[in-house]
């Protein structure tokens, strides 16, 4: 049986629970604003944008998005743990900011997500993509195994940044099919996209939303690291289905308030991001960035959530060996 569609699953689930829930009052009597780290344009301003603007009315009188980018994201992190702490700023920030960042820069991480914030939910999830150029010889993953076993020195590999989790997922999958692979950082997936298909890089692992629109044009999906097989790609295999359940990895984007929030505040805000992403329109708006609008079962997951994920990157950013420049 194909595998059903994450997504679809979700959003039905979310769905049918906004639809049963009665519209509620606003939270926070005075206007807010969602905090970002990363510029404007980006999937993290974009979601950003798409929740600010239904939060309107529902969570606050009216919400807009502030940019602080700086130092990586984390001059929004600190922005938000400085803020005032009556709901009218909450942080939305990718997972590594919260759960690898901590490992790979220890000095300059000055805050701790679950004793300086107040996780309150995930506002979405995605997953990645494994892609090779069209004009490359191997036509699955394990096509790739093959080649890159016969290849002689270290094989180049790309992700979008340095420190991102496709930097690190590249790093498990040489140690799991056993071979030595060499990072080569790019500033965002478009120019390391742009390589691949121009067949100047072998590989490259990214977001799923942003290689998948050049999916038989260009490049070649082997693996999303899904759960299951995207509805939209059934053709494409989950790196788990593969035999390599370690690159199972998913990023999400979380909302958080400053430590100190009431608690009837981060409730509100909890109570206001369901509701919102159960809404037809913003399920549909995520899902053409192939995004999923997941959302925590409480805040108290989602911060049990962050402290699991924390755990697990340590020995896998300690044993790659990366050092930041």
């Amino acid at each position: 049986m194909a595998a059903m569609d994450r997504r679809t699953l979700l959003g039905g689930a979310i769905l049918a629970a906004g639809l049963a829930a009665p519209a509620r009052a606003q939270t926070v009597g005075r206007n807010g604003r969602v905090v970002i780290g990363f510029p404007a344009g980006g999937s993290s301003d974009v979601v950003a944008r798409l929740y600010a603007e239904r939060l309107r009315g529902v969570y606050a009188p009216n919400m807009i998005v502030d940019g602080r980018v700086g130092a990586a994201g984390r001059i929004a992190v600190e922005h938000v743990r400085d803020a005032d702490k009556d709901g009218t700023t909450y942080l939305q920030t990718p997972a590594s900011m919260l759960t690898s960042q901590p490992h790979i820069f220890p000095r300059e991480v000055r805050y701790d997500a679950l004793t300086d914030l107040i996780p309150v939910s995930t506002v979405c999830s995605f997953p990645f993509a494994l892609i090779v150029p069209m004009a490359h010889p191997a036509r699955d993953l394990a096509g790739f195994v093959a080649w890159a076993r016969a290849q002689q020195g270290e094989i180049p590999f790309a992700s979008p940044a340095a420190g991102a989790t496709p930097h690190f997922m590249g790093l498990m999958l040489a140690e799991a099919i056993g071979v030595r692979m060499t990072h080569v950082p790019y500033r965002g997936a478009v120019p390391a996209i742009q390589d691949v298909i121009g067949n100047r890089l072998n590989m490259f692992v990214g977001v799923l939303g942003d290689v998948s629109p050049h999916h038989g044009q260009g490049v070649r999906m082997l693996a999303v690291s899904s759960a299951q097989r995207v509805a939209r790609y059934p053709d494409v295999p989950t790196f788990a289905e593969l035999g390599y359940p370690a690159l199972s990895q998913e990023e999400w984007f979380g909302a958080l308030l400053p430590a100190g929030t009431p608690a009837p505040i981060v409730q509100g805000l909890f109570d206001a991001i369901r509701q919102v992403a159960a809404r037809p329109d913003m399920v549909e708006a995520l899902g053409r960035l192939e995004f999923a609008p997941t959302i925590s079962a409480s805040p108290a997951a989602f911060a049990a959530q962050i402290r699991a994920e924390r755990e697990m990157w340590g020995p896998i950013i300690r044993n790659s060996g990366f050092k930041p420049e």
